[in-house]
């Protein structure tokens, strides 16, 4: 909602800040265009989107590059053709653009894991309602709700959720979406995981435990999460063009196509599975960006990964975002000058979103994530929050399947923005334009930070490039004929059967509720692997000593995953 409010002293700082700062803003804006477009000509980049705020004033807003860069024979990542737009996972057509169309400032991208402030905001709201304390344990809100450790099932708070401290390892469970379970199964999930740390005992970063904020969301409102997120934030922020889940993304007019991003060569990364690949030791690497097309776009895991990371917005939309959290919960719409009072202003029309109380309380840094002798960055509901000995920087940033997003506020001198991509490029491009940016607006000494993070990029990657091609090779070991593995496995109900098929070209996955069928190829030995929504799934098969039939299988994850929930045994 909106309010003219007068407020003739904070209006006066605020309309004589920006008088004052209106050739700086320019010398600013001028020189920041020039080093993103330096970093996106660096780390080769296919397209961009900036804006920024100085003094609750946008000053800059821009898009570079293109939505789509397509290979002159169409075919992107791990070999899947542009032509494949409606194999995307879930039932969702993917997003394919006409090569060479431009990003500007009204193009949607995926934001990833800055979704999670945004659920964060949410839960505030709820708790300035009193329909949610931050110290209620969830158990007594979902009565449902269990965990490995009973002691953390009855124990665990509200806050635990929403800063990363339950006891759950980084990222374990990020990638079962991916084999077609939804929101309720790895919600279901969180009991069989077994702890990596002690309760409250650490920080690491974790997207499934937001399903948990999720239901409890559901549980006080009565509506969805995503209902809430479009009553309260954003149509109070205003931001008209935002979305969440696949079906936002792929509904979207004006939409970027996701690129992968890596240090690698493009026969490899047009390879649908590299892992069976003899690479030569004298292969040269080097970056490569191939678009994602069909079920590589992850459309799937992005709507399981709900209120974690599945919200499309543009930096226009954004910036309001960036803005609000910067004042504490209201966005500057327009100042109003009075001719009859020398042109002095008289009122701010401004948009509020929620209380003062609640939005520092979110902001409020509660477990220490990095330290070093002038830095220290806590992290706070959805928030990173870096003091440093020149200022306090509040931050998130988000990647998904082929993009990455930044959004940042520095509150003592009114600095807010957000830079979105269509390319999963790490965070170091986007540290650097934030840095460079704040140095610019502090008047602080120059540093190129670009230089700096693509150097180390590129001498980390070649050393693990080398160590990798120079890595003596496990002797390949002959796999075991195919009708001893085909058949049908069982496990239980949450995680469903699986069964192995021949098809025309090789043999076949079907596992999850979802019910994908994805090709399954041999490496080595006992182990084979699969790809499902953009991942390869390793798959280690067991045998019967006397029959050489296959017993069962194990499907590895990246976090270890497989250690607590078991694996399929053969009917």
């Amino acid at each position: 909602m909106k309010k003219a409010v007068s407020l003739f002293v904070s209006a006066l700082l605020v309309c004589n800040a920006a008088f004052a700062q209106a050739p700086q803003k320019q010398e600013i804006a001028k020189e920041i265009d020039g080093y993103i477009q330096e970093v996106i000509s660096t780390w080769k980049i296919p397209g961009m989107a900036a804006a920024f705020s100085l003094d609750n004033e946008p000053f800059f807003a821009k898009g570079y590059g293109v939505k789509e860069v397509r290979p002159a024979d169409g075919i992107g990542f791990r070999g899947i053709h542009a032509d494949n737009r409606n194999v995307a996972s879930g039932g969702v057509p993917g997003v394919v653009n006409t090569p060479g169309e431009p990003i500007d400032v009204n193009t949607v991208f995926q934001i990833g894991s800055v979704s999670k402030s945004f659920t964060a905001t949410i839960m505030g709201q709820l708790v300035d309602e009193g329909l949610v304390k931050w110290t209620d344990t969830v158990k007594n809100i979902l009565p449902e709700f269990k965990y490995y450790d009973p002691y953390v099932t009855e124990n665990m708070q509200v806050i635990d959720v929403m800063t990363h401290r339950t006891g759950i390892g980084g990222q374990v469970g990020t990638y079962f979406p991916n084999l077609g379970y939804d929101r309720d199964d790895c919600f279901k999930m969180l009991a069989l995981i077994k702890p990596a740390y002690s309760f409250r005992g650490d920080y690491q970063y974790n997207n499934s435990t937001f399903l948990i904020a999720e239901k409890i969301i559901e549980k006080v409102t009565g509506k969805t999460w995503e209902q809430n997120l479009q009553e309260r934030v954003f149509d109070k922020a205003g931001m008209k063009s935002s979305s969440a889940n696949a079906e936002g993304y792929a509904a979207s007019k004006n939409v970027a196509t996701p690129h992968d991003y890596r240090y690698t060569t493009v026969e490899l990364a047009k390879m649908q599975f590299p892992e069976t690949a003899d690479i030569p030791a004298d292969a040269k690497g080097e970056i490569v960006t191939l678009p994602l097309y069909g079920d590589e776009q992850a459309l799937y895991w992005l709507t399981g990964v709900g209120p974690a990371g599945s919200i499309n917005s543009t930096v226009t939309d954004m910036l309001r975002y960036a803005q609000m959290h910067m004042n504490n919960g209201y966005i500057v719409d327009k100042v109003y000058a009075r001719k009859d009072v020398g042109g002095e202003p008289s009122a701010i029309d401004t948009t509020f979103v929620m209380s003062e109380k609640a939005m520092r309380k979110l902001h409020q840094g509660v477990t220490i994530t990095s330290q070093n002798d002038n830095r220290t960055t806590l992290y706070a509901q959805c928030w990173f929050v870096e003091q440093n000995n020149k200022y306090r920087l509040y931050f998130h940033t988000g990647t998904t399947w082929g993009m990455t997003a930044i959004c940042f506020f520095v509150p003592e001198i009114k600095l807010s923005g957000v830079l979105l991509s269509n390319c999963e490029m790490g965070s170091n491009p986007r540290y650097a334009i934030m840095y460079k940016l704040i140095d610019l607006v502090m008047g602080l000494p120059t540093k190129d930070y670009n230089k700096e993070y693509f150097n180390s990029y590129i001498t980390s990657n070649e050393k693990s490039w080398a160590k990798e091609r120079a890595a003596e090779k496990p002797a390949k070991i002959a796999p075991a004929p195919d009708k001893t593995i085909i058949g049908e496995y069982a496990k239980d109900e949450l995680f469903g059967d699986a069964r192995i098929s021949k098809g025309k070209d090789g043999l076949y996955m079907e596992l999850g509720k979802m019910g994908y069928k994805n090709k399954l190829v041999h490496v080595n030995g006992n182990t084979w692997v699969f790809r499902s929504d953009g991942y390869a799934f390793p798959v280690e098969f067991s045998f019967d000593p006397q029959t050489q039939n296959a017993t069962g299988f194990i499907v590895k994850f990246p976090n270890g995953e497989e250690e607590s929930i078991g694996g399929w045994k053969r009917k």
